[in-house]
């Protein structure tokens, strides 16, 4: 069992080779004059296992081009078999056709992980669960909902809370984390006028004077996540908390949310968004290395992965 690092996501890779007690691949990854990507691997990898982690996130399409070339790289290198580590997987968003003539890319980028040579996927927290059945090989997706349950009964230590889902589609994600904690659920009504704009209609549940846990598995812009903390507000909600699992963060998302009237954001380390978040009050990272880690380390022995998560 060996582990590749792209160049997405220095530090959980690190994090990773260090929970396993392993060295990272010697590999050489650099981009030519042009942009393309040049990999060269430094050591014999014939036979063995490898894990090559890398996040498809921004700049999505030369991350996506690195995993693709990694793989690549390690499957002329005779390794027995590839496990693409994708921490947050790009382009699951547009996961099906919601107005006509509009492409499916979450199903042609699993083609091209996939005929690139990759074996099994690892992920967290894919945006859609039928992404899965995209693959033509073996996918395991874990969840952040136990480390974010974990989270908030260590730190969090308040009572009187609730479970918050920004939107319809996330109400199971929003239900799985209130049975770890024991508490009840509220739904906010959206709409969304066009991509990456929302408008919140109703909240369903009682959230006055409660501690409210929104959670989700996205945040872009901040637009959503922003104007469902401001309407909860409204509502008499008392103090507001968000735990995402992949924080995009584009354009003035950080900005939006040091204004707003989230109390605190808790994020993992799914992309790395260390210079971005620089000197905020409000925005916290946890990290999803030991739940990926052993995740890894099940694969590589033939042992349950879904039992993490019982």
């Amino acid at each position: 069992m060996k582990v590749l690092a792209g160049t997405s996501n220095s530090r959980l890779c690190e994090n990773i080779a260090r929970q396993l007690k392993l060295k990272l691949v010697n590999s050489n990854i650099k981009r030519f004059a042009d942009g393309e990507v040049y990999i060269e691997i430094n050591e014999n990898i014939r036979g063995n296992s490898i894990f090559v982690v890398q996040s498809t996130s921004n700049p999505a399409n030369d991350n996506l081009m690195e995993l693709l070339i990694c793989i690549d790289a390690l499957r002329r290198s005779s390794a027995k078999n590839i496990t693409a580590v994708i921490p947050y997987f790009g382009y699951a968003r547009q996961d099906r056709k919601v107005v006509p003539r509009t492409a499916i890319s979450a199903k042609l980028v699993s083609n091209l992980i996939t005929n690139a040579g990759a074996n099994r996927i690892l992920s967290v927290d894919l945006h859609a669960g039928q992404i899965q059945g995209f693959f033509d090989i073996p996918v395991d997706n874990l969840f952040s909902t136990p480390i974010f349950a974990k989270h908030i009964k260590r730190k969090l230590r308040i009572n009187n809370l609730i479970c918050v889902a920004p939107d319809v589609g996330g109400v199971e994600r929003a239900r799985s984390l209130g049975r770890r904690i024991n508490v009840s659920i509220a739904i906010i009504d959206k709409r969304r006028p066009a991509p990456g704009k929302s408008e919140v209609m109703n909240i369903v549940g009682n959230i006055k004077n409660k501690n409210c846990v929104i959670v989700d598995d996205i945040i872009d812009t901040g637009g959503t996540i922003v104007n469902a903390a401001k309407a909860l507000k409204d509502k008499d909600a008392k103090d507001i908390y968000v735990y995402i699992t992949h924080a995009v963060l584009s354009g003035q998302a950080v900005e939006q949310i040091e204004k707003s009237q989230i109390k605190k954001l808790i994020t993992t380390d799914t992309i790395d968004n260390s210079k971005k978040i620089r000197g905020s009050k409000k925005i916290e990272i946890i990290s999803m290395a030991p739940i990926i880690s052993e995740a890894m380390k099940r694969i590589a022995n033939s042992t349950s992965v879904s039992s993490l998560f019982k």
